[in-house]
């Protein structure tokens, strides 16, 4: 099973992980009279604004060679298990790939349309959204997006609803759906903990050809810029991620559409909070309420669980004085 990326983020938790099976009794033994009672309006929520200095990724898919380094250097700093089919293999490229829990990033090859030769290569994970929907549908805050840019997410607060599944307009968190008492979603963390020590991720540094940069999301954008401007019958005049969804950390150019290269183009430039709190008033009481009271009841457990391993140790001093 792949490790989840250690989350620098959030304080270790030195207490017994809820047994989950204690949980579920707990909400059996609740019943449906939980459902009774008002909840908190799906529209109201958090507005998140990013941070000014935040860093980023810019991938320029002209210089892409589908060479997966990046691929394996995901692997390799994450400790993720080996694939089966080899780094260098390519015929992974016969079929259309996600991040998976074993693959928290993949590259997918296209025909380019200018010249059959010279296929493109796309460089898929999450691109860490200036406004992340998936921290703003998760009802019990299970995300957290960094003064770096990262959006990290916490497996110890996760309770398996999936909404970041269904709120990702990218469709790019995946559920590991081995561990059904351990609920666990997994992704990118933009390489968080070697960022925090000065390092760049790991994929940037990887990339024989440089097509991958890291640097200040504002500083990428100028690059951008400046490649589109002199270099005109190279690239399309868009920076993708620089306004969809209201801006992401991982940016991109390309020589081609992108729709061309299975980006979703029919996304706002709004952040997607506000699809996503219209979804969620729209969803029946049954799937707003479980959620939140799924959230409140595993928190109580996890402090009732706190206590009855501290209290043998307070006899103990007790008796010791």
């Amino acid at each position: 099973m792949a490790k989840t990326p250690e989350n620098p983020n959030l304080k270790k938790d030195n207490t017994t992980k809820i047994n989950r099976r204690r949980f579920l009794g707990a909400m059996t033994a609740i019943g449906g009279s939980a459902l009774i009672g008002s909840y908190t309006d799906a529209s109201a929520y958090e507005k998140l604004t990013g941070w000014p200095n935040r860093y980023g990724m810019l991938t320029d898919l002209t210089l892409c060679v589908g060479c997966r380094s990046c691929e394996k250097a995901c692997n390799e700093v994450n400790n993720l298990p080996k694939p089966r089919v080899p780094f260098d293999n390519k015929s992974v490229f016969k079929e259309k790939r996600r991040p998976t829990v074993q693959a928290y990033t993949v590259v997918n090859r296209y025909e380019n349309p200018k010249d059959k030769n010279k296929p493109i290569y796309r460089k898929v994970q999450c691109n860490h959204c200036n406004e992340p929907a998936c921290a703003s549908a998760c009802p019990i805050h299970a995300y957290t997006k960094t003064p770096e840019g990262a959006v990290l997410y916490n497996p110890d607060l996760c309770f398996g609803c999936r909404y970041c599944m269904i709120a990702c307009p990218f469709y790019v968190p995946a559920y590991d759906y081995e561990s059904a008492l351990e609920p666990r979603i997994v992704k990118c963390i933009l390489c968080y903990p070697r960022i925090k020590k000065g390092k760049i991720p790991a994929c940037a540094e990887a990339c024989p050809v440089g097509a991958i940069t890291f640097a200040k999301r504002s500083d990428l954008i100028k690059l951008a810029r400046k490649k589109i401007m002199k270099n005109p019958d190279r690239y399309i005049n868009h920076i993708y991620g620089e306004h969809e969804v209201g801006g992401t950390s991982w940016l991109y150019i390309s020589g081609v559409p992108f729709e061309q290269l299975d980006f979703p183009t029919d996304i706002p430039d709004k952040p997607p909070i506000e699809f996503v709190k219209g979804f969620l008033s729209s969803v029946s009481v049954v799937f707003i309420v479980w959620p939140a009271l799924f959230g409140v009841i595993y928190a109580g457990l996890r402090h009732r669980e706190q206590q009855m391993q501290e209290e043998p140790k307070k006899g103990k001093e007790e008796v010791e004085k």
